[in-house]
């Protein structure tokens, strides 16, 4: 083992113990961390070009090691063997100013408990209960929607009786064997060449569950909707900021001609749209609190969706309380009177922060 490999996998291996979701490797910066959502340099040493390009060419494995040196950018998984069980990343490789870059994501070695997340258990379980449709949970990168999504799988493994297909890129958990439930989990680049014929093929592997890492374009979109409608329960990701801009995202996906059949389809496909947010708490040496805005597809919902009225949608969060919705602005006053994240933080992220205080009793 060279020296630049025995470095970045002291720093891989330690980013557990410093509660690291995330290492930055940057010419020019030293070794940096992100921890509970802020940065902290590792090293006082910056970085030069010639070591990250060291550290990645003696610790990555073909043929992951000619990509990285030779694209301008790759997503893989990396893992690392240590005391005990290996420890898994996500890694994104990148170019900056002509030098080579990288991010690593630690990524655990169980899905974590839906208590652990934050996350209601009892919304968890309605929507692994549906029997088809399309589930999207969105949010801006690291806002924990890969990890919202493999806990749904873990959950719908130990029910049992469930074939189960995901289609990643690239895999980041890694779901045992377990009951009677079957799995198969395909990497993006490595097993399939994209999302869309992941789920193209995919129908044709006798699914009940099929989890697509992320709607990209207009493609996957369209199968995802197609699987939904004939009879399969779809989970996937978007990036956007709250649930009424998934659907608006998904339906610009198509030429303008077609939004009208897409926006049909999609208010009888769509079930739930969650959007998630990782703010910082009151304590600092806390991870991060989980903010929720939930958007149930109801009946004024598919109205809402089928005839493009986005204020309609917004409202229906609103008043939807009976239904299980839940706005986010009172998951964000939720946290604050709890003392989880402070006042500040919870009327920055709101939507209407005059009105945060009538959620409290």
């Amino acid at each position: 083992m060279g020296d630049f490999s025995a470095h970045l996998r002291r720093l891989l291996l330690d980013m557990l113990g410093n509660e690291a979701s995330d290492l930055h490797l940057v010419p020019g910066y030293p070794p940096t961390y992100r921890v509970h959502g802020s940065l902290r340099p590792v090293d006082g040493q910056p970085l030069t070009p010639e070591a990250v390009r060291a550290m990645l060419e003696e610790s990555l494995p073909e043929p992951n090691r000619s990509r990285a040196l030779s694209q301008k950018n790759l997503d893989c998984s990396l893992s690392l063997g240590g005391d005990g069980l290996a420890s898994r990343y996500r890694l994104n490789t990148f170019h900056a100013q002509g030098h080579l870059c990288a991010c690593f994501r630690y990524v655990p070695n169980t899905v974590p408990t839906f208590e652990w997340m934050g996350f209601p258990e009892a919304l968890a379980r309605r929507i692994v209960d549906l029997r088809n449709g399309l589930v999207i949970v969105t949010g801006v990168t690291g806002s924990g929607k890969t990890t919202t999504l493999a806990a749904f799988v873990s959950l719908l493994i130990k029910e049992g009786r469930y074939r189960i297909i995901t289609v990643e890129e690239p895999i980041e958990y890694v779901f045992s064997q377990s009951g009677s439930s079957l799995i198969t989990q395909r990497e993006v680049g490595v097993d399939v060449d994209s999302f869309s014929d992941g789920l193209t093929y995919g129908l044709r592997q006798d699914p009940d569950v099929i989890l697509v890492g992320e709607i990209r374009d207009r493609q996957t979109a369209r199968m995802a909707l197609s699987a939904a409608e004939t009879g399969h329960l779809i989970f996937s990701t978007l990036h956007t900021q709250d649930a009424k801009g998934a659907i608006t995202r998904l339906v610009d996906l198509f030429p303008h001609d077609a939004q009208d059949d897409v926006r049909s389809q999609l208010s009888l496909s769509l079930r739930y749209v969650i959007s998630q947010h990782l703010l910082p708490r009151v304590n600092e040496n806390e991870k991060r609190a989980l903010a929720l805005e939930v958007l149930k597809v109801t009946h004024p919902v598919q109205a809402a969706i089928r005839f493009g009225k986005t204020e309609m949608i917004e409202n229906a969060v609103q008043t939807g309380r009976k239904d299980g919705m839940i706005t986010l602005d009172e998951s964000l006053a939720q946290h604050a009177a709890a003392g989880r994240i402070s006042w500040e933080t919870a009327k920055r992220h709101a939507k209407d922060p005059d009105s945060m205080k009538d959620y409290v009793s």
